[in-house]
């Protein structure tokens, strides 16, 4: 029988400027000998390789740099960070070293915004757009940044969140933004995207409640699409749509200058990808430029609000083959030390494929698996690559040998969708958590971010130290009491 990097030859070209293996056939990531962190930090371990994301940063305004020069493109770019992509420290302040802007899309970002200003590593002068459908608390943050002097874009998501602003940002400007509701995919549930306001009502609330206010700039239109951006009938005719509204609307807007491309470039979730991003760049470039000459109107100058292409590539969770389990002839179970539907749940709720590969023993024959986690939830499992229709993974023995197995490009909502260091399905805990970097010189570092959730924080979650603590404190109450009648009663004596 071969052996598994026999199997990987004959299916993909390997290895790839991200995935190599040493000498004793494990595996480098970003070549970072990924053994070497297991031995340190055992598993499930969950990894974030902070150089992916300037990697992907510095690619990006690149790709935008070289169509706009190669159309002669007179509008400027810039990037935004989407932050709902990965709110954690650690990537905010890695994507801020690369000089980008952000977008927000909750009032709970305003205030990571406002730590990041006090700790220097924003300015006022750095664009914060907000989006997003907003409750009061977050035009309210909204209003105090506008007031301060920050250069906040509120995008304005519904007829109604205009008047709020009319009566509590004080600034002698204000500059807005409307997300365009933009219609769905035609396989998807409804026609009309929830978020934004409809084509038809877009004149209208600019003419009667942005034009009429002295205070009021139309800056920017927002364009979002949900698959993002991808080489189909579907975007294109979308995308023609809004640049023609946009020549419309500025026609009528002279302050208006931007749009804001929302959904972002694709991740590559399969060693068998295949996506030119820099002609889709160049198609996105062009067709803006070609109806804007068109209508006779200039260009816009153009933001993105890249999130999952900022970080998603940057991550990977490591597991080790806690068991093998043969549940009928053919149907061979590999068991991990985690669980799928808690710590990857898009690969649960959304059928989303990351790159899976085994960590070690590539140079050991294989066999066709099922990967299964820890929950009794029947649909805890990953069963399938994403460039082949059967998963396959070394075979090992379990009494001599150990198994560990890596998904990557992983960076992206899952904490938040997981619910990081809260209740998980069968209390499953938050895996470690590990920072890789680079020094200057090339030199691989590590940092624990967080420990392996325990069992006390799931108990004051849940309530039951909470209890424990009341106990403590009405026994302690109790205590003092007796005392004092003690002393009391000595007193009288």
């Amino acid at each position: 029988m071969k052996n598994y990097i026999d199997l990987i030859d004959q299916t993909i070209e390997f290895p790839t400027r991200e995935f190599n293996i040493n000498e004793n056939n494990e595996l480098l990531f970003n070549n970072v000998p990924l053994m070497e962190i297991i031995k340190q930090y055992g598993t499930p371990l969950k990894l974030s390789y902070l150089p992916k994301i300037g990697e992907h940063i510095d690619n990006a305004k690149l790709l935008f740099r070289n169509a706009i020069k190669k159309y002669n493109y007179k509008g400027n770019y810039t990037y935004c960070y989407c932050t709902k992509s990965s709110h954690f420290s650690f990537v905010l302040d890695e994507v801020i070293k690369q000089h980008v802007h952000l977008e927000t899309s909750s009032a709970f970002d305003i205030p990571i915004i406002r730590d990041m200003y006090e700790r220097g590593k924003i300015s006022k002068s750095t664009y914060i757009l907000c989006n997003g459908y907003k409750q009061p608390l977050y035009t309210q943050y909204i209003s105090e940044f506008i007031n301060e002097g920050f250069n906040c874009i509120p995008i304005l998501d519904n007829l109604k969140e205009i008047d709020f602003y009319e009566k509590s940002v004080t600034a002698d400007k204000v500059n807005l933004a409307i997300r365009i509701a933009t219609d769905e995919e035609p396989d998807f549930a409804f026609y009309t995207s929830r978020l934004g306001v409809r084509y038809s009502d877009v004149n209208t609330l600019y003419l009667e409640k942005i034009k009429p206010n002295p205070r009021f700039n139309l800056k920017m239109l927002h364009f979002f699409i949900n698959t993002g951006i991808k080489d189909s009938a579907y975007y294109w005719s979308e995308l023609s749509r809004f640049i023609y509204k946009y020549c419309e609307i500025k026609k009528i807007c002279p302050e208006l200058d931007s749009i804001d491309l929302g959904g972002g470039l694709p991740i590559q979730t399969s060693l068998q990808f295949n996506y030119d991003y820099q002609a889709m760049v160049d198609e996105i470039v062009e067709s803006i430029s070609w109806i804007c000459n068109k209508n006779n109107v200039p260009v816009p100058n153009i933001f993105t609000e890249f999130g999952s292409y900022s970080v998603g590539e940057s991550g990977a969770v490591l597991y080790e083959i806690i068991d093998q389990k043969l549940q009928n002839d053919k149907e061979l179970w590999y068991m991990i030390d985690g669980s799928f539907i808690t710590q990857l749940p898009d690969s649960w709720g959304m059928n989303q494929k990351y790159i899976m590969l085994p960590v070690n023993n590539w140079g050991s024959p294989y066999q066709k698996v099922n990967l299964g986690g820890l929950t009794c939830d029947s649909m805890d499992f990953y069963n399938t690559e994403a460039h082949s229709s059967d998963l396959y993974l070394p075979i090992f023995e379990e009494a001599s040998e150990r198994q560990y197995v890596g998904f990557f490009h992983t960076g992206a909502y899952q904490e938040s969708l997981g619910g990081y260091g809260g209740i998980q399905h069968c209390l499953i805990p938050a895996p470690k958590h590990v920072i890789i970097d680079r020094l200057e010189d090339g030199t691989v570092t590590t940092r624990l971010f967080s420990e392996e959730q325990n069992s006390s924080s799931m108990l004051n979650i849940l309530g039951y130290n909470q209890a424990v603590t009341i106990q403590q404190e009405e026994d302690l109450k109790a205590k003092i009491e007796l005392e004092i009648k003690s002393k009391t009663k000595l007193a009288s004596v």
